[in-house]
């Protein structure tokens, strides 16, 4: 008879466990659904702000892009070539050279001895006509000087493009009038100055048989 109780007993709790487990199986069924609803709604959210970054970004690209970049000229100057002299002439079309192009960015201090280096043969320099103390003589880089003067004087005629450094020669030089003269000597001399426009600037410079040109001009982006 007790025997007969146990088994009783033991079915009540057999039945009772598998009870147990299809309830908690079926709550587990129930709740998932949300859970996965919830989670795909933030994956979703992440997606789409992922998508609207990589969408502003190529924006700006894009806009970067098909701006274009329009040169405003804002000074210009030019000297004469009073001697003839196909060395001089050389050394004046390779600084001339070395100078266009350069863009100074605002902020910048501009060097004409960093910007052109050293006249040196290496760099096809030939010697020309120079002062050394106020007499004439002859060097490599003869004419440097006025190139540096000539963009001396398209300096000055801009507001915001400061003088830091200028030297004057020790005898006037023909091609400029006095006190308007730049000279310059490689590591001793230099003609700076610095970039206080609030855009950048871009230099020009040429030689043709008769001058020596220096054009200046604004740089700026429109749509």
């Amino acid at each position: 008879m007790k025997n007969k109780w146990i088994f009783v007993l033991i079915g009540i709790i057999i039945i009772a466990a598998i009870a147990a487990f299809f309830l908690f199986s079926q709550n587990n069924s129930n709740n998932t659904p949300y859970a996965t609803s919830d989670t795909r709604r933030i994956s979703t959210e992440i997606e789409n702000k992922q998508n609207t970054s990589n969408t502003e970004n190529t924006n700006n690209e894009n806009n970067q892009n098909t701006k274009k970049l329009v040169e405003t000229e804002i000074s210009k100057f030019s000297t004469k070539i009073l001697v003839e002299d196909n060395k001089r002439d050389n050394n004046l079309e390779i600084s001339a050279s070395k100078l266009n192009g350069v863009i100074v960015k605002n902020g910048e201090e501009f060097s004409f001895n960093d910007t052109v280096g050293n006249p040196s043969p290496d760099e096809g320099y030939e010697k020309a006509g120079i002062f050394v103390g106020g007499k004439k003589s002859k060097g490599y880089g003869g004419g440097n000087c006025q190139i540096s003067t000539t963009l001396y004087d398209a300096v000055l005629k801009v507001k915001g493009l400061k003088v830091t450094e200028r030297h004057e020669h020790g005898k006037e030089v023909g091609y400029v009038e006095k006190g308007k003269d730049a000279t310059v000597v490689y590591d001793e001399l230099d003609l700076k100055f610095k970039n206080n426009t609030g855009y950048d600037i871009k230099i020009y410079s040429d030689v043709n048989e008769e001058k020596v040109n220096v054009k200046l001009v604004k740089l700026s982006y429109e749509s």
